[in-house]
């Protein structure tokens, strides 16, 4: 190369160096970010196919209870009883008496969770936009509020969820076997007795828990009765009306609440352009550098594990009622075991941006503060002890902008827009639906 003139070297060494850029470009093409997620996902999930949400008429896939068969019948009576305040028949004041029901405190605006700090059910009056108008009833005292101890947890793809509630205390199968000597007699945790999986043991202890009944005339005079015998057709007529069925129709209409719509969801169905380049590469960190996945997993990812993450309880003005050590010892309040205190139950991400709370004491504002607070791994609440910490609570190194990029995918990718299709225009009863307060009736526009 030394006797190559001066001008035609200088032509090889920018066309080897062109060359070089060029075959460098195309292993970049050859790696879209397209492949790059799904590589992340193989290597985490196993499969694309391992994420996605069934169809919610999709009664085959959709995971069940074998003692509760889910059904059309059976989930179109669940949806209704749902979001009926009728049912609301156990008030402790009469004024309380049919303003409430079960989606008071889980309904679509705000994801299928509460939109304040505290749900209210019997002694909130007021709705708002999407929840977050619902406020304490001033003729209630503190007492007699059926105001939930902790945030409310999302009825959103309950069906990949074994045992329920924060602590999962609800369910008397997978995890909950050999947690026997917890299921007191009198409290609500007994329910686990009938041998249902949490979401049915769930929606049946939440019956007398929230104060709701199944009165036999007045539900059969609200053109109920031919729904309960089409849902429950193999029940004596002598056992058919009551808070048991009630609650297992309820449950079969919450394993049917999926958010199968959200842009994650049509992206592992194929379609390409579900998501931006920003929320691809936001995704590949969350089952990559971030590690989300290894507690969020499966098709809602949500989990069935129970982590420490030191996160604060229930704390600040808004707060009507006190925490006991019970609630706060999370798992290890329900099952006992020291060695489970202050863990809580991993919760499903779709559906974020309606709410304003997050984390089991809704401590945090906005799902970023969430990421932030996993990435540094310094833990608020001091009451948990150093060696009470979860092992993989460890900081993750993120950089700012690559937790904005997780942000925007668990905001916007995990979002389902349409779950209002999963709440009745019109109840049977004529009754508001969700509640039936005179404010809530004038927030909702129902009259």
């Amino acid at each position: 190369m030394k006797n190559l003139p001066l001008l035609s070297l200088s032509i090889l060494t920018t066309f080897i160096f062109i060359t070089s850029c060029a075959k460098n470009n195309d292993e970049y093409i050859e790696m879209p970010l397209q492949s790059v997620l799904e590589n992340q996902i193989n290597a985490t999930a196993g499969s694309k196919a391992a994420l996605l949400l069934p169809a919610s008429n999709d009664f085959i896939t959709i995971p069940g209870d074998i003692n509760n068969n889910i059904t059309v019948s059976k989930v179109e009576l669940g949806k209704l009883l749902f979001h009926e305040t009728i049912i609301a028949e156990n008030s402790t004041k009469e004024q309380g008496k049919d303003t409430y029901s079960c989606a008071s405190c889980h309904h679509a605006a705000a994801g299928f969770q509460s939109g304040l700090l505290q749900g209210i059910g019997e002694g909130g009056i007021g709705f708002g936009s999407k929840g977050e108008g619902r406020s304490k009833n001033p003729n209630y005292l503190e007492s007699e509020l059926d105001m939930q101890p902790i945030r409310s947890p999302s009825i959103l793809n309950v069906a990949y969820q074994e045992v329920m509630l924060w602590n999962g205390q609800f369910g008397a199968t997978g995890y909950n076997q050999g947690t026997e000597s917890s299921w007191v007699d009198g409290t609500p945790i007994a329910t686990n007795n009938l041998g249902f999986e949490g979401v049915e043991t769930q929606a049946i202890a939440g019956m007398d828990v929230h104060r709701l009944a199944i009165d036999e005339d007045y539900i059969l005079n609200c053109s109920y009765k031919g729904m309960f015998d089409e849902a429950f057709p193999d029940v004596p007529v002598s056992e058919r009306y009551n808070k048991l069925t009630a609650g297992l129709a309820i449950a079969a209409y919450e394993r049917t609440v999926l958010s199968n719509e959200a842009p994650f969801q049509k992206w592992l169905s194929g379609d390409g352009m579900a998501m931006e380049d920003d929320e691809l590469e936001g995704a590949t960190l969350f089952f990559g550098k971030g590690q989300c996945y290894s507690c969020h997993s499966g098709p809602g990812l949500n989990g069935m594990s129970f982590h420490a993450l030191g996160m604060n309880d229930l704390a600040g003005e808004s707060i009507l009622t006190i925490v006991d050590e019970t609630t706060k010892k999370g798992r290890g309040g329900f099952t006992k075991n020291s060695e489970d205190d202050y863990k809580f139950k991993t919760p499903q991400l779709y559906n974020l941006k309606d709410v304003r709370f997050y984390g089991h004491g809704g401590s945090f504002s906005s799902v970023r503060d969430v990421i932030s607070y996993k990435n540094e791994a310094k833990h608020e609440n001091k009451e948990v002890l150093e060696n009470q910490l979860d092992d993989a609570f460890q900081p993750l190194n993120l950089s700012e902008k690559e937790i904005d990029l997780i942000t925007l995918f668990v905001e916007n990718s995990l979002y389902d827009p349409n779950l209002k299709r999963y709440q009745p225009t019109t109840l049977p009863s004529g009754s508001c639906v969700i509640n039936a307060d005179s404010q809530s009736s004038i927030d909702m526009g129902c009259n």
